[in-house]
């Protein structure tokens, strides 16, 4: 599915609150594209909303809470988890009260809930992050969490108790079908010993039997009703993951590999894929619209002042002009330069010196277009005061600045930089002779 999907009609169902104990009632609503998932708080003044973002995320103990200001929603993980393994990408998560419903323990009632209300695909395209790259976390605690690329959304997760207990191993492709049958039913579980440390905290005053499974000390467990999977507690931390995962507002092309996965683990990953993202993000060129008119001079105009032919010919386009010493030129860089095939193949990037070479170029165009030096070529002389800060790549559109601070006779001296999307990723003072032809 590559478009973007919500609710055919609204639904709701109504509970006890894990953590709380709160009888809460939970209404999934449509929402419009581009929405992700926002919890609306119908219980407080002028109903405030909050976006399920992991930004948002100031609690992971025994379960994800999300803030913003005073809006506070616990437990967030199973509604989200259900919503995300069945396709769902935009709805409204209405509550009257700041936790949702814990159900059996299991995303189960979610999953029949939305299969009640339907999902209807949108016009807006879906949102994937494709892994490209393998991303890596580990804890304090002994969590393990990687993803890496993968043409699909896979899980391999492994559960490990206290002292090896009930350590399971389970491995999923997680589509809509897969996620209702495999890991929506298996319900959330926890250690007879924790059970008093966790009232202690004010947390699980909601729990109860038949909303979880209790392992005591000797390993056997204590629920209403046998266990729904042989490895139902590797099946739960899926289902956990795949809702924390949710967190990230996109889907994932990638197969995570966990071991030991819990609440604050999961978020480190979702926070890692996201910074990872935004930095991918801000690779991407800031539009901007080329000028046109007397003051702009397109590649054929470039050629007729310069002797440059491809491949040494480095400006596309002189986009401006300060009066008679300010340029700005562009260059777009494309993966077809012929430079990257050795520079460097499996990660290329531009020359600087070819940068340096652009600064020259450009610089010579402000001083050729003056009467006086009609007919004459530039050459490059020296270069001072070079840096390079950042990465060329290709996709990059390169923004050549350029001042000329000194002419004296055939001689020129520019302070030149060299941009992308707004920074600066290299800079040189270089000096041109003027000859004749």
């Amino acid at each position: 599915m590559s478009q973007q999907q919500t609710l055919a009609k609204p639904g709701s169902l109504a509970g006890t609150s894990l953590h709380t104990g709160e009888k809460v009632k939970l209404t999934l609503r449509p929402a419009p594209a581009g929405t992700g998932f926002v919890f609306k708080r119908v219980d407080m003044r002028d109903e405030p909303t909050i976006a399920a973002r992991i930004e948002h995320v100031k609690q992971v103990e025994r379960a994800t809470t999300i803030a913003e200001g005073s809006v506070k929603v616990h437990t967030v993980e199973h509604v989200l988890s259900a919503l995300c393994g069945l396709g769902v990408d935009n709805a409204v998560i209405e509550m009257d009260a700041n936790e949702p419903p814990i159900g059996d323990g299991s995303a189960l009632p979610y999953v029949e809930l939305i299969q009640q209300c339907g999902v209807v695909p949108q016009e807006a395209a879906r949102s994937v992050f494709e892994v490209r790259e393998p991303l890596h976390v580990e804890t304090k605690g002994g969590s393990l969490l990687t993803i890496v690329p993968d043409d699909k959304f896979r899980l391999s997760v492994t559960q490990v108790g206290p002292d090896g207990m009930h350590t399971q191993y389970l491995s999923l492709e997680v589509t809509p079908e897969t996620y209702a049958k495999e890991i929506a039913p298996a319900r959330t579980f926890t250690y007879l010993r924790d059970i008093q440390p966790l009232l202690d905290k004010g947390l699980i005053k909601g729990g109860a039997l038949d909303n979880a499974i209790v392992i005591q000390d000797d390993g056997s467990t204590i629920s209403t009703g046998a266990l729904r999977f042989k490895e139902e507690f590797v099946r739960h931390k899926m289902l956990d993951l795949v809702g924390d995962l949710a967190l990230f507002g996109r889907r994932i092309r990638g197969h995570v590999i966990a071991v030991k996965p819990g609440h604050g683990p999961n978020a480190e990953l979702t926070r890692a894929l996201a910074k990872r993202y935004a930095l991918m993000q801000s690779l991407i060129p800031a539009p901007f619209q080329i000028p046109t008119g007397e003051a702009v001079l397109d590649i054929n105009e470039i050629m007729r002042l310069l002797p440059h032919r491809h491949p040494f010919l480095l400006l596309d386009r002189v986009i401006s002009f300060e009066g008679e010493m300010k340029l700005t030129a562009l260059k777009n860089v494309t993966v077809n330069e012929p430079f990257f095939p050795g520079h460097f193949p499996n990660y290329p990037v531009m020359p600087g010196v070819l940068q340096v070479e652009a600064m020259a170029q450009a610089a010579s165009i402000l001083m050729l277009r003056q009467g006086e030096n009609a007919g004459k070529m530039g050459f490059f002389m020296s270069a001072d005061e070079v840096k390079f800060r950042k990465p060329v790549l290709p996709g990059d559109t390169l923004l050549i600045h350029v001042e000329v601070v000194k002419a004296r006779r055939s001689l020129a001296k520019a302070k030149c930089h060299c941009t992308v999307a707004g920074a600066i990723v290299s800079e040189a003072e270089v000096t041109i002779s003027l000859m004749d032809r």
